[in-house]
């Protein structure tokens, strides 16, 4: 396990449309190594949060801070260089290109041989783009996708299309994994299995993972500490146990006690 040092800090971070405040005076604390859930009510405001973090949208008050280094302006594609990838609640894949295309996309974000020699044609972008097949095959083989390297992406199963989303995220070797409900549309027996998939990249790639979910057998069942958003404000935090049994959190769930 990884030191217990500050990865992620979010200071009174937030942003306003016009008059509305989607998200305000949040303040989140994430070390490294650990496994967060993010939870709340539909349009608590957790999926602009995660816009903040990557870039989508920059905040119109507080600060991001990754490794003590602020984020705050930053585009999306210089945020995943530094070290933040994520899935969506909506599945996105280039689902024309293949499975290892897929894979081989997210590792040009880290691409070392320059735009010149691809251009050119010179010696350096055929020994790069052959490093870069033979990782994600090797990638792809973790996440049982090896048998499927030449199919498109949309002809995969979902839950298959769930691993590869999350695969192609992990290609940019992130230092912080945001997992936008990866569960949705899942059943039972694939849900088990993520948790499980979960708990295995977080040890096998040394991960930082921050997640949102509205399963909360998954969220209980894997998180160590869990942020509850309701109404774009941070109402409560903790662990899964006194998540569970928090007044706050019971409420903002229409009174229906957490799982």
């Amino acid at each position: 396990m990884m030191e217990n040092k500050l990865l992620l800090k979010v200071e009174n971070a937030g942003i306003q449309f016009g008059g509305l405040k989607a998200v305000s005076n949040t303040n989140v604390e994430i070390k490294k190594g650990e496994l967060i859930g993010l939870i709340g009510p539909n349009g608590a405001g957790k999926t602009t949060f995660f816009n903040l973090l990557t870039g989508v949208y920059a905040p119109t008050e507080g600060n991001i801070l990754l490794e003590g280094k602020r984020l705050n302006g930053l585009p999306p594609y210089k945020i995943t260089r530094k070290g933040i990838s994520r899935t969506f609640q909506n599945i996105r894949l280039f689902n024309e290109l293949s499975v290892l295309d897929n894979v081989k996309v997210a590792y040009h974000t880290n691409s070392k041989h320059s735009i010149l020699s691809s251009i050119f044609r010179l010696p350096p972008h055929f020994t790069g783009e052959r490093e870069m097949e033979e990782k994600a095959i090797d990638f792809l083989k973790i996440f049982n996708l090896d048998g499927f390297l030449y199919e498109k992406a949309k002809n995969l199963p979902y839950g298959q299309q769930r691993r590869l989303e999350i695969a192609r995220a992990l290609a940019t070797q992130p230092k912080l994994l945001l997992l936008d409900e990866p569960a949705a549309g899942m059943n039972p027996n694939e849900t088990e299995e993520l948790m499980n998939l979960i708990s295995f990249i977080r040890e096998k790639f040394d991960l930082t993972v921050l997640l949102i979910e509205h399963d909360m057998q998954l969220v209980m069942g894997v998180c160590e500490r869990i942020y509850v958003l309701d109404h774009g404000q941070l109402i409560a935090e903790g662990s899964p146990s006194e998540i569970r049994n928090n007044p706050k959190v019971i409420e903002a769930y229409l009174g229906e006690e957490v799982s």
